[in-house]
């Protein structure tokens, strides 16, 4: 499931709009003008908040309350132009109080910012739509599972929806949305594209089950440059058949002391992006990091 939450005060830059031939598909698209169009736009990039319902519960010495928080004052003091969550957006089970917490804490974020979010392992489909439903973004869904695609001058951003069950750890984006996938390239225009959805690809069995049938989409498409997703707690970048594989770091929790726990600041262009580490926790050492991608031509 992927939600798009746009409030009425960030709606001078972004429009939803229904793109022809694909139904009821929400589209987020750019209201900037021609002049902005070779400039960069920045984004935050946050993954695994596990927001739970108790603001004191805490995992490993973390309370992921509090880093949401903190996560959330950043990004809002910060130039970024949008967030985007990539799933794991409760504690654990997706208990109705967790979204509520959620609901809350992402409030001011709201008011400045269009906010995307997909879902995770540790979601539940009902209790998000209940606390979500008033808001766009929600009602294109391939074989049940939500769709929402941003578009601007310099990137096209696709939220799937890899979430299989809740509280079980594997993910699947399934043939339902691997078909609508598919047939959305093919008509496309030629923008870069970034896929977001939460499972990692690794070859573990909790990790994306379908991730091979992916890939024989996205790899002949080459407006695809990347892939951004989470699930791991960890900080990765890799690079697979030209195509960058982005790992985000948790903002609730990491499952390694080796690891920060924050939020990515993202500029980007035509061309690449630049990664910014916003290290709230965890190994602080990374804070600041800065990561230069070009993509695949």
């Amino acid at each position: 499931m992927s939600v798009l939450i746009n409030s009425k005060q960030n709606r001078r830059k972004f429009l939803s709009t229904t793109m022809a031939g694909l139904g009821a598909m929400t589209v987020l698209k750019s209201s900037y003008s021609s002049a902005d169009e070779a400039k960069s736009t920045k984004w935050a990039f946050l993954s695994d908040i596990h927001v739970p319902r108790d603001p004191s519960n805490e995992y490993r010495g973390f309370r992921p309350f509090d880093n949401m928080k903190k996560a959330v004052a950043e990004v809002i003091a910060s130039d970024v132009e949008g967030a985007l969550i990539t799933g794991d957006l409760a504690r654990l089970e997706g208990f109705a109080g967790d979204y509520a917490a959620l609901k809350n804490l992402s409030a001011p974020l709201v008011e400045k910012m269009p906010l995307g979010m997909a879902l995770g392992n540790h979601d539940h489909r009902g209790n998000f739509r209940n606390a979500f439903k008033e808001y766009p973004g929600t009602n294109h869904k391939p074989g049940g599972k939500h769709v929402l695609v941003i578009e601007q001058p310099q990137a096209r951003f696709i939220l799937l929806d890899s979430m299989l069950f809740s509280n079980r750890v594997s993910g699947l984006i399934g043939k339902a949305q691997r078909n609508w996938l598919r047939e959305y390239l093919r008509g496309a225009d030629e923008r870069p594209t970034i896929l977001f959805f939460h499972h990692d690809l690794g070859d573990s069995d909790g990790a994306l089950l379908d991730a091979d049938r992916l890939f024989s989409i996205i790899v002949p498409s080459r407006k695809v440059k990347a892939i951004v997703y989470g699930h791991s707690h960890a900080w990765n970048i890799q690079e697979r058949f030209g195509i960058q594989m982005i790992n985000l770091p948790a903002v609730a929790y990491n499952f390694s002391d080796s690891q920060p726990i924050g939020w990515m600041e993202v500029d980007m262009d035509t061309q690449g992006a630049q990664f910014t580490m916003h290290a709230i926790g965890g190994n602080m050492d990374m804070n600041g990091q800065v990561t230069k991608l070009a993509w695949r031509s």
